[in-house]
């Protein structure tokens, strides 16, 4: 921990690694507390995942095991996204003066809330999309026949990068405040973000369509738009501070 008044920037690098130490140390313990709650609900869970899908089967005698596993630790990481995320700002926030632990508070919240809803987002309407697609895309030649170990990994793959990419505004923002990023500069490089996002999407999303990929790329566009906007107030509100001091 950084002592009171002292900067984040005056600790040194073993101070940084004992403090990166802790957090981890502290996620991970949510986390497995999280998979052991996830673990008792694990028949609810994976009824409420599968139930898009329909009958599924299994070919290996240990893959229903496997799977359970699986889902309790991903559900239990989401279930502790609140300490996980307290944990990652504390520990990227530049300095924890009385001012940074304010943000970490407004952080905190926000980032929980974004990841949540960028998971919603993807299951609720970009999942049963691409479902769609790829379940219809053999037509009546052929007949799908789904197992539950590539099934949830499918689930995982477009549910996970939603929630990251939804706390995008949150992260630029702070690599704002660590003086890392400027407005202008980041306005600048707007259309290589674009393009960027749609290679992205294509490459993340587990659908070769483009309108699933659309639901990822085009979201990813609108959170850069809304994190400019919030590093160009940010910025307004350090320019009349620094303008107030001045003799």
């Amino acid at each position: 921990m950084t002592a009171p008044g002292e900067a984040a920037g005056d600790m040194p690098l073993t101070g940084h690694l004992a403090e990166l130490r802790k957090r981890i140390l502290y996620s991970l313990a949510a986390v497995l507390a999280g998979t052991a709650i996830c673990l008792f609900f694990i028949q609810n869970l994976i009824s409420f995942l599968t139930a898009p899908a329909g009958h599924l089967y299994f070919a290996r005698p240990a893959e229903v095991f496997v799977i359970y596993m699986k889902t309790a630790l991903i559900a239990g990481f989401i279930l502790a996204s609140p300490v996980v995320f307290f944990q990652f700002w504390r520990f990227i926030l530049p300095a924890m003066t009385d001012r940074e632990k304010t943000w970490t508070i407004l952080f905190v919240p926000l980032s929980v809330g974004l990841f949540l809803g960028g998971i919603g987002f993807s299951y609720f309407l970009v999942m049963p999309q691409s479902l769609h697609f790829l379940m219809a895309f053999g037509g009546d030649s052929f007949t799908p026949l789904l197992s539950m170990e590539s099934y949830l990994e499918f689930v995982i793959l477009m549910i996970l990068p939603f929630g990251v990419i939804f706390n995008m505004p949150l992260i630029m923002t702070a690599l704002s405040l660590a003086g890392l990023v400027k407005g202008k500069t980041l306005k600048k490089g707007r259309k290589f973000v674009i393009l960027g996002a749609f290679i992205l999407a294509a490459v993340i999303t587990p659908t070769p369509d483009i309108l699933t990929q659309s639901l990822l790329a085009l979201p990813a566009i609108a959170l850069y738009e809304i994190s400019l906007h919030f590093i160009g107030l940010l910025e307004k509100t350090r320019h009349r501070d620094n303008e107030s001091v001045l003799p």
